[in-house]
């Protein structure tokens, strides 16, 4: 058997050879000059991309959308008596507010990097500030408020001299840009005094410092003031401001002169501000903010010329000169031997593989030509180049199922591939023809929160699908890592995800493998949902599997939403730690869900609200005879355009017989009616 496959490999490389050898005789390759490839720009129209902020006080009772326009984290707050935003707050001195820090950051992403010309956008942004004392005995305050530039806004940066941009566990990739108001000397971090302005260019050590005192501006004087901020992206060029806020614009810059942040900068990014508090403390209070942002872009649009081009190019090559009769008598000659001999040996295989009943083998398919975008056959040799033959620093996760890569294909494109591993492929009942027809279908749908399927590998042994690649990785990143994703964001995701199941069950669908590594946040920040199981573990009889896949994708996205609300999994890393499920109706039976509510999303956070969340994730945990609602039922509820039925007093019997991973009995099955 094995002796068999390994002279059909062989045979076929040869014929791949000998045929190429024969192409080469009759149509010879042209050799190219040595003119290198050169980077392809769009030859649309220039457009401007313009991104516009106006907030001219920070009172929530005066602009209800401050709250999901603007995401605070740690020590931050709105302050509706003084209509800004505070960090720390301005609390009873009888609060120790040292070493504390806060962010505020706008919510949406701006767009400050052309990746195709690497040109960074022309901002600019005023804002007006004020520092108060809240220690009377000291003559310092500290530690200083950021504007910042940051390719998220979920993470916290450390208190005292880091002024909240950054911190230890940031890694390299983590690329912050600051402009910092420092009323504290660190001598260990090249500050020249307690009152200069800093520019940071993802470090905390500013590239450049400015003595405020020199231009008349004492930052902890208890004035409000305003800074300018206004960066020329072609031309790299960076002039900062700064002045009482009664004043006009102020005729000389603290700072004036060339400043590349290209290196630092993503095609998105967020903006907002960032401050502080060390050993001695100080209230920041961001009293106003506008922000202007214009970037260019290429308008994308069909090049006749590109068409005209090839044409013209097939036809000189159609008019070359045909080799001599003789050669392509002999080419003719060989191509038919080959043919006979390759026929003969795979007609020979396949005896031999039916003979001694072997498993099952999935017809290779010709794929005709395509749409670039509309899904295909990957064959095994083009996935293996575009993760460097599976190579482990490739690797972006594994489960059960098997291992997900990371790759480039060949045109250029950044794809995840999940490789079903053997032991899956082996499991009992599982059927691979099935399988492939479930990612054939799977593969044509398109929704705005579900992940694409961009093709498949289905060669001998190896079962592939190929996703497109999530530039933010999966939300388990985000909830159990490092920083806190905020309330705003965690309650968006548990909504896109239930979107993208209800669409998938109006198709007659189901995803199978619902958990928070499978759910995704793209570039806008918006929550995709990928990783299909596409058949269940142990599902031994398709009818069985389609009578609960359903269901299960509810329960499992009831745990889901539990993980969400309570920022933990749903078995924690301590040893002992209680099951969240059982702690979750524990918490119901109690009337105590709010202890259930992940407290490090501070005081934006609406207690109400993750409440009732937390109730329509226990009700997809019941039993489908017993109350579990359906996808579209679930969307209702989040959207408030249903009230949400009463959860029964204590946990119900029938809610053991469905397992959280894959909807199936996971012990005695035992139904209660």
């Amino acid at each position: 058997m094995g002796c068999s496959y390994t002279f059909s490999i062989n045979s076929f490389s040869s014929f791949t050879s000998i045929m190429f050898i024969i192409l080469v005789i009759i149509n010879p390759i042209p050799i190219e000059s040595g003119k290198s490839k050169k980077k392809i720009i769009p030859n649309g129209p220039i457009i401007n991309v313009t991104k516009y902020l106006s907030f001219p006080d920070f009172n929530p009772n005066e602009n209800p959308r401050i709250h999901q326009d603007i995401n605070l984290l740690g020590s931050a707050i709105f302050s509706t008596q003084k209509g800004c935003i505070q960090i720390p707050p301005d609390t009873p001195r009888t609060t120790d507010l040292r070493h504390l820090a806060g962010r505020a950051i706008h919510s949406s992403p701006v767009r400050l990097f052309d990746p195709l010309t690497s040109i960074p956008a022309s901002f600019s942004t005023t804002f007006s500030f004020q520092f108060n004392t809240t220690n009377l005995t000291a003559v310092d305050g500290g530690s200083g408020l950021t504007f910042i530039i940051v390719p998220d806004e979920f993470t916290v940066g450390r208190p005292g001299p880091w002024l909240g941009m950054l911190n230890d566990v940031c890694d390299e990739e983590y690329k912050a840009i600051g402009i910092e108001f420092d009323t504290r000397k660190n001598p260990e971090f090249g500050d020249p005094n307690d009152n200069h302005v800093g520019i940071n260019l993802a470090s905390v050590v500013s590239s450049t410092t400015i003595d405020a005192s020199e231009f008349g501006i004492f930052l902890r004087d208890g004035s409000v003031h305003r800074a300018w901020v206004n960066y020329d992206g072609p031309n790299r060029y960076m002039d900062v401001r700064l002045g009482p806020d009664t004043e006009t614009y102020p005729q000389k810059p603290v700072f004036s002169g060339r400043v590349d942040l290209s290196p630092f900068l993503k095609e998105y990014m967020f903006v907002g501000f960032s401050a502080s508090t060390g050993n001695f403390t100080q209230i920041h209070n961001i009293l106003s903010w506008n922000f202007t942002s214009t970037s260019q872009a290429f308008l994308r649009i069909p090049s006749v010329e590109t068409c005209e081009t090839k044409i013209i190019l097939e036809q000189k090559i159609a008019h070359r000169k045909t080799p001599t009769s003789f050669l392509i008598f002999l080419a003719v000659v060989v191509l038919v031997l080959v043919i006979l001999l390759n026929l003969y040996l795979t007609s020979k295989r396949k005896r031999r593989n039916t003979n001694n009943g072997s498993g099952v083998v999935i017809p290779e398919k010709k794929e005709r030509p395509g749409p670039p975008n509309k899904p295909r056959r990957f064959t095994i040799a083009e996935l293996q180049s575009a993760t460097r033959s599976f190579n482990e620093s490739q690797e972006l996760g594994s489960d059960s199922r098997g291992t997900t890569y990371k790759g480039v294909i060949s045109n250029g494109c950044q794809v995840a591939m999940k490789r079903f591993s053997t032991q899956f492929l082996d499991s009992p009942g599982l059927d691979k023809r099935r399988l492939g027809k479930e990612i054939s279908r799977v593969s044509k749908i398109r929704h705005p929160n579900l992940v694409p399927v961009r093709g498949w590998c289905l060669d001998g042994r190896e079962v592939i699908v190929v996703y497109d690649y999530v530039q933010n990785g999966s939300i388990d990143r985000w909830l159990f890592g490092v920083g806190v994703l905020p309330w705003t964001r965690r309650f968006k995701v548990v909504k896109d995800v239930a979107d993208s199941l209800s669409y998938l069950h109006s198709k007659q669908l189901a995803h199978k493998n619902v958990k928070t590594s499978s759910v995704f946040l793209d570039v806008s920040f918006r929550a995709v949902l990928g990783d299909y199981g596409f058949v269940l573990d142990s599902a031994e009889s398709r009818r069985f599997e389609s009578a609960v896949s359903q269901t299960a994708d509810i329960f499992d996205f009831g745990i889901f939403v539990l993980e969400v609300v309570a920022g933990r999994r749903r078995m924690g890393s301590v040893p002992g730690e209680t099951d969240l499920l059982d702690l979750a109706w524990g918490m119901h039976e109690s009337d105590e869900k709010d202890k259930l509510v992940d407290r490090r999303m501070g005081s934006v956070l609406n207690v109400e609200q993750a409440v009732r969340v937390l109730e329509i994730g226990l009700l997809c945990t019941l039993n489908e005879n017993k109350g579990r609602p359906t996808a579209e039922e679930v969307v209702e509820f989040l959207g408030w355009e249903r009230p949400v039925p009463e959860l029964p007093p204590s946990r119900p019997v029938s809610l053991f017989p469905y397992g959280s991973t894959t909807g199936l009995c996971t012990g005695p099955c035992v139904t209660f009616f």
